[in-house]
């Protein structure tokens, strides 16, 4: 998985293994500094030293300690009788609502979730829940819309078929107090805590819901992963030909994480057996054609590069000719790494900002793929009135010359070494061509 510290191979020693380990053991039980102190100096000095990338890795991985235990591994609730305790916060952005929802058990937080709703469905959710009848509710689509309403519709749904903790912190009141009268009938103690140890709970459960990233924004993720703006419009890049023939080039476009199919444009490019020099002519007519206010879509927020770093050059050669500034990263299909201009990633394979350029990527590539076989058939054409050659022979023919030109230049020996080509159908090519 290339994450382990691989003491068996000897990539880190005996001793500062060990020490590893009873700092593991140490966070487990409660002491959560043991771990964030370090990591938020190694932040710091990543930021410092202008390590952006690294930075934000440290950042994510130090609030996820943080979130692990709360404050500093002390007792989550103030309440020493609780044993287990879940705190809840909503956060509603337009229609997308979130919950994230912290559980600890006997004073430590030991598990931490997030989850989504409709928010443009939470009032009719509300009025169907189980035990807190709210037939008498009359509230309006702005009222429905709110974190206390999104925490009255979760509430009921997530506990209708679970074990009951033994309190639940909240954010604020439900919207419908019939929901905290079912909870309290079932044992549990409901609390909006204002201050002390439970108030900085709600206050971290209320970040994480208002937090937007990882898989439930993977654009919002790679942004931060490549220290740019949120690239909501991404354009992918790929060239394809047959040994430097019928060369054409693709250009897809994706916004917000969604192929947008009506903005994908394909270009012939001219014919060479050099992808460098491919990917350099494409990117420089996309640019021109941006720069000259030919191009009657808006400007991306990123270019993907099909290819690895000599790829990524030439599209930067092709920017930086014609002035057009915008990003530029490039993935490497052979170990999916990801170029940029300032050195090459690994990222984790389950990452969902990875998955993102994957699937810009792949589009990119089977858009030109398709295009360049529609070229391909053209030329074929050419094929198509000569007496003898059939489709599958036209097919081993372009696979064994790579063009038509070469089918032309080829000796008659060369031709009968296809399989399907006899002495007079290499003859009557010759003649024809």
């Amino acid at each position: 998985m290339g994450i382990c510290s691989a003491p068996c191979t000897g990539e880190i020693d005996p001793e500062a293994y060990a020490e590893d380990v009873a700092a593991a053991r140490r966070f487990f039980e409660g002491e959560t500094g043991v771990l964030a102190d370090p990591l938020r100096r190694r932040m710091e000095a990543a930021a410092e030293s202008a390590a952006f990338e690294r930075a934000a890795n440290l950042r994510d991985r130090l609030e996820a300690v943080e979130a692990f235990h709360g404050e500093g591994g002390e007792a989550v609730s103030d309440h020493g009788d609780d044993r287990t305790v879940d705190v809840l916060a909503a956060a509603v952005e337009g229609e997308d609502a979130r919950v994230a929802r912290l559980h600890s058990e006997r004073g430590q937080l030991v598990d931490r979730s997030r989850h989504r709703l409709d928010a443009a469905a939470v009032g009719e959710d509300g009025d169907e829940t189980d035990g807190a009848g709210t037939d008498d509710a009359e509230t309006d689509d702005a009222e429905t819309n709110t974190p206390a309403a999104v925490l009255s519709a979760f509430l009921t749904q997530y506990y209708a078929e679970r074990e009951f903790p033994d309190a639940v912190l909240l954010a604020e009141r439900p919207s419908d107090p019939d929901v905290v009268d079912w909870l309290e009938s079932e044992g549990v103690a409901v609390r909006v805590p204002g201050a002390g140890r439970e108030a900085k709970l709600v206050e971290l459960a209320l970040k994480n819901a208002r937090k937007r990233g990882g898989r439930e924004d993977p654009v919002g993720a790679l942004g931060e992963r490549l220290g740019i703006d949120r690239p909501a419009r991404i354009e992918g890049f790929d060239v394809s030909h047959a040994q430097g023939t019928a060369v054409v080039g693709s250009d897809v476009c994706f916004v917000d994480g969604s192929a947008e199919t009506a903005d994908y444009r394909r270009k012939k490019l001219t014919d060479r057996n050099d992808d460098y020099a491919n990917m350099r002519e494409l990117v420089r007519w996309r640019a021109e054609r941006a720069v000259e206010g030919r191009d009657d879509r808006p400007d991306p927020d990123l270019l993907l590069i099909d290819g690895g770093d000599g790829q990524l050059g030439a599209a930067r050669d092709a920017l930086a000719e014609t002035g057009w500034d915008v990003p530029a990263v490039a993935l490497a299909k052979a170990e999916e790494l990801v170029v940029t201009p300032t050195g090459t990633r690994r990222w984790p394979d389950d990452a969902a900002e990875l998955h993102l350029l994957q699937r810009v990527r792949d589009e990119a590539h089977r858009f030109a793929v398709s295009y360049h076989q529609t070229v391909r058939d053209e030329v074929k054409t050419v094929l198509d009135d000569v007496p003898g050659v059939g489709p599958e022979t036209r097919r081993r023919l372009l696979r064994r010359f790579g063009s038509v030109e070469s089918v032309r230049e080829a000796s008659t020996d060369d031709l009968t070494d296809v399989d399907g080509v006899g002495d007079a159908t290499a003859r009557t090519l010759r003649e024809r061509l």
